[in-house]
């Protein structure tokens, strides 16, 4: 697959997005047939629109399957993605946007900014998408311009330019959003339609156009503004593509729809999957789509959307070659449905096709329930469903039923904890220690790798990571999908001669699932945001019933006798809302709902009940580790895997002190060190040090080895030095942390002063390293306080990076030991053989020492 350094045209991926009945896809068509694409504009009332040819669209006259269109303005190629506009299809849009070069975003003129309107405004701004806007409708009566840009530039962004205006008031508008193009507008001097370009491309600037598909008003004034001030990115000479959707065609050939997004493919080229250890697929033919039509082509280049065929494995957000795959969606299922069968169909009939359907709508996660022995899936609403029934009918030969929807619940865990995994049956061996960590809501599961390659080869680090991401794992408390947590690979071991790949996926689930079983997990349930519009006198009763649903509002907006609440709640007690508004309002009220995510749910400990579930009697999950003796294999119980394991462990804070010396957890040495002379300087004064290297610990087990280093530990060779992380301390006490939003550099002071103190009262070297690294042009800068040192870090340099580094380079000449509560940092310095000390601990020996000191010197506090 062959890089290419230029090509023919630029090329551009613009999706059309909007709220339904906005008039998204007929602009399609005004945008299509202004192009001379098509001879007659179709209309989606006369089920005859270009891109909209599916017969279920054509007779609901709404877009369910995005379609690609091509289209050449001047040297553009454009590649032009119609999504769906219904909230129950916005999955699908959301995969389409991951995929595009630049949005439109298309708000009706007479509605204005709708529930579904902000949803799409949010995910692009969240795949931080350059973003052209087109109110459309503005030939029919009550639309208001100016009113329309006071909404857009409140709701939206205040980078919202009016692009149909001309002269000065257009260039001052645009100029406003950037300190050197106001600079240059003062001057009197021409903004150039590169620097307009260039602030679309930072997203600083959207611009704004109006008029009326349905006439074509307007379209021209668009197309003029997306040729001359459309972005076009820098493309990668390496091979790359992103899979947008997964479709099967009317034969039932596979195909999957991709953005290539750097150098070239070829029917016969050999792909590689990202995240796969060396697992290739063969391109059979590439279809370039334009609307229902298709051509084959023997190249398609960087920039194009195509339709590869020949690939099996391949899922809709996925990276190949050289691009990444695609982050978490946003937008998920919060309801579960089950899938009635008629009489004479069997389930295993039913299943295959189910998860051919779910791959080209992967948020349906379709799943078998063995206890119940029920095929369940999730969907995003009634529409959907009448939809999923159809094309299940169509492949199925049957009508099936959907039940009633429940909510879907997810798991998480409140602290970070070790999971430990052992698989080794006879002939086989792997062992892997994960730390999880609660991650942040809505980031999914994330997966790294702090281990040394000196402790386990790249090659087996990257498998355990693949392992990670390959399947759902499933909480302990109601075995709901497990979310938002990091975890990273902290040690494992392989065999040379007995382990396999199989054995890392059995070691990494069972650590997983023995690390959750260990931890404090919660229930987190869905959540939405409202808006409720309600006459001022209904303002009591919306208000009682917000609480009464546990949710949460804001102080109402009253105006012109109508009040406004905005706020959020759970989708199971907001979900049937709707209809109590129209009913107590007498229809003058209305409520509109938006995704908002997942958070701790309000009757957990109730949902845990109902469900029954039982941890250890999910045998396909299980939390044991397989250990082998005398050449059997016998299962340890996941409370028990700590006292066989072949590695050391990591410990926590509110652990035993004593087992802190047996930790000796590494991870790769970055080869970018502080400079020598930097850190010389830093301790020229901590000469005499005695340099002889720590004894090497022959390989004995952990339990062997404790006694002993606890004595090394007792009986230091080497002068000690403390490195201590100064904002970890100093937001780790409550009195500076408020003295710190008032006043930083007061509570940075008062810190240093207090460390000063200590380290003349102790006699032991100190370094405290702040971090500098968001401070631009700052160089690093080391200041003597004192007796001890203060580090400001150079720019893009964290504290923790600093210490790390310095760390590593001094822990054989110095007994280092690092004051910091970030548990990463802990498992990293511990890695470099020193010892660390909890925030809370160092507080505690400060104080210690400052009251020896005042009841020796008689001086009261």
């Amino acid at each position: 697959m062959a890089g290419t350094k230029n090509l023919k045209n630029r090329r551009v991926v613009v999706g059309i997005v909007a709220h339904v009945d906005a008039g998204k896809t007929t602009l399609t068509e005004g945008i299509l047939y202004s192009c001379s694409k098509l001879r007659t504009l179709g209309r989606v009332d006369h089920k005859d629109s270009f891109l909209d040819n599916n017969e279920i669209e054509r007779a609901r006259g709404i877009t369910v399957y995005s379609k690609p269109a091509c289209f050449t303005l001047g040297d553009t190629e454009f590649t032009l993605i119609d999504t769906p506009g219904h909230a129950d299809f916005a999955p699908e849009t959301e995969r389409c946007l991951k995929a595009l070069d630049v949005a439109v975003l298309v708000i009706s003129g007479t509605e204005g900014i709708q529930a579904h309107t902000r949803t799409l405004w949010k995910l692009i701004d969240h795949y931080k998408l350059p973003c052209l806007v087109f109110v459309n409708k503005m030939d029919r009566a009550l639309t208001d311009r100016s009113e329309i840009m006071r909404d857009l530039k409140k709701d939206l962004s205040s980078g919202m330019v009016d692009f149909t205006a001309s002269g000065e008031e257009f260039y001052e508008a645009v100029a406003e959003n950037d300190e050197a193009l106001t600079a240059k507008f003062l001057e009197g001097r021409k903004i150039l339609d590169r620097e307009i370009s260039e602030l679309v491309a930072k997203r600083l600037v959207y611009p704004v156009y109006f008029g009326s598909a349905l006439k074509t008003d307007g379209i021209s004034a668009f197309l003029d503004g997306l040729t001359r001030f459309t972005p076009v990115p820098e493309r990668s000479l390496d091979f790359g593509a992103y899979v947008y959707k997964i479709r099967y065609d009317e034969k039932g050939e596979r195909l999957t729809f991709a953005k290539i997004t750097g150098g070239s493919v070829s029917p016969r080229d050999s792909i590689v999957h990202r995240g796969e250890d060396g697992t290739e697929e063969k391109v059979s033919l590439i279809r370039l789509y334009d609307g229902a039509k298709f051509e084959g082509v023997q190249k398609a280049e960087a920039g194009m959307v195509v339709a590869l065929t020949g690939l099996k494995d391949t899922k809709a957000g996925e990276g190949l070659g050289s691009c990444e795959n695609g982050i978490p969606p946003v937008l998920v299922p919060v309801l579960s449905r089950k899938l009635i069968l008629p009489s004479g169909v069997d389930v295993s009939t039913a299943l295959p096709v189910m998860k051919m359907i779910e791959e080209e709508n992967p948020e349906i996660s379709v799943t078998w329930n063995e206890k119940l022995k029920e095929i369940e899936l999730g969907t995003m609403g009634d529409i959907q469903d009448e939809i999923l029934k159809n094309r299940i009918r169509e492949r199925l030969g049957a009508d099936v039923e959907l039940s009633e929807g429940s909510v879907l619940y997810k798991e998480t865990i409140t602290g970070p904890v070790e999971g430990v995994g052992h698989f080794e049956p006879l002939r086989h061996y792997a062992e892997v220690h994960l730390l999880l960590e609660p991650g942040p809501r809505g980031s999914g599961i994330t997966a790294e790798s702090i281990c040394s390659e000196d402790i386990l080869d790249r090659n087996w680090q990257r498998l355990i990571l693949t392992h990670v991401f390959e399947r759902t794992h499933k909480g302990v408390l109601t075995g709901a999908p497990l979310t938002d947590v990091s975890i990273k690979l902290v040690r494992g071991r392989a065999h040379k001669k007995h382990t396999v790949g199989g054995d890392f996926r059995q070691a990494v689930y069972r650590a997983i699932r023995q690390g959750l079983m260990q931890a404090d997990s919660v229930l987190l349930e869905p959540y939405y945001d409202f808006r409720l519009e309600i006459p001022q006198e209904s303002l009591g009763r919306a208000m009682t019933d917000v609480e009464r649903l546990y949710g949460k509002c804001s102080e109402p907006l009253i105006e012109g006798g109508r009040a406004v609440l905005l706020g959020s709640g759970p989708v199971s007690t907001f979900r049937e809302y709707a209809s109590e508004v129209t009913a107590y309002t007498r229809g003058l009220g209305n409520i509109s709902f938006t995704f908002k995510g997942y958070d701790i749910c309000h009757n957990g400990a109730e949902v845990k009940a109902v469900s029954g579930y039982d941890p250890l009697s999910d045998i396909k999950n299980p939390a044991s580790s397989v250990f082998c003796a005398n050449g059997a294999g016998f299962v340890v119980e996941w409370d028990q895997v700590r006292d066989y394991m072949h590695q050391e462990g990591i410990w926590f804070e509110d652990e035993e002190p004593e087992r802190d010396a047996a930790l000796r957890v590494s991870r790769t040495v970055s080869t970018e060190f502080v400079g020598v002379e930097e850190v010389d300087a830093i301790i020229a004064k901590a000469a005499g040090s005695n340099k002889r290297e720590d004894p090497k610990p022959k390989n004995r087990s952990d339990k062997d080895r404790l006694p002993e280093l606890r004595k090394y530990k007792a009986q230091p060779a080497k002068e000690p030095y403390i490195l201590v992380d100064g904002y970890n301390l100093l937001f780790a006490d409550s009195e500076l942390s408020e003295l710190a939003k008032a006043d930083l550099h007061a509570a940075r002071n008062k810190l240093v002063e207090r460390i000063s103190n200590y380290a003349g009262a102790v006699g032991q070297r100190i370094t405290v390293v702040f971090d500098a690294y968001r401070v631009e042009n700052h160089p690093a800068e080391t200041i003597r306080v004192n007796t001890i040192d203060v580090v400001f870090t150079k720019t893009a340099e964290t504290a923790d990076r600093y210490i790390e580094r310095l760390a590593h380079l001094k822990a054989s000449e110095f007994d280092i030991c690092v004051v910091t509560s970030d548990m990463t940092e802990q498992v990293i310095i511990l890695g470099a053989g020193c010892r660390r000390m909890f925030s809370a601990d160092f507080y505690a020996e400060m104080a210690a020492k400052e009251e020896a000191l005042r009841e020796r010197y008689g001086v009261s506090e």
